[in-house]
């Protein structure tokens, strides 16, 4: 149940000076050529905590080829507040860097 001071709160224990509220949640679409690469990022990505990620076929934009399809690596990050949106951007300086390593290429706006 949430906190009744807090709205976003996971959970809170005033009795003890603990809390922790989810501020947000953020999520990055970083998109490869190749399968391996992507499943590669994806499982380095859960190893390091994230809340959710996944490997999925996307298809190209435009195009009806079933061999024109690429490998997007979802990820969704719940987050502790981040009032300066620091954290945030850091996330997507990160992953747009590893995507271009992989020649592959991050959605800044992916829709849900």
């Amino acid at each position: 149940m949430p906190c009744p001071d807090h709205i976003t709160s996971v959970w809170c224990c005033k009795g003890r000076g603990l809390r922790a509220t989810v501020a947000s949640m953020t999520e990055h679409l970083m998109v490869f050529p190749d399968r391996d690469d992507a499943e590669r990022i994806a499982d380095d990505l859960r190893d390091e905590g994230f809340s959710e990620v996944r490997v999925v076929r996307e298809s190209l934009a435009g195009e009806d080829d079933g061999e024109d399809h690429e490998w997007a690596v979802h990820v969704r990050e719940d987050m502790i507040a981040d009032e300066s949106g620091a954290v945030e951007q850091g996330l997507r300086e990160r992953f747009t860097t590893l995507a271009e390593k992989f020649d592959g290429w991050y959605d800044p706006d992916p829709a849900p």
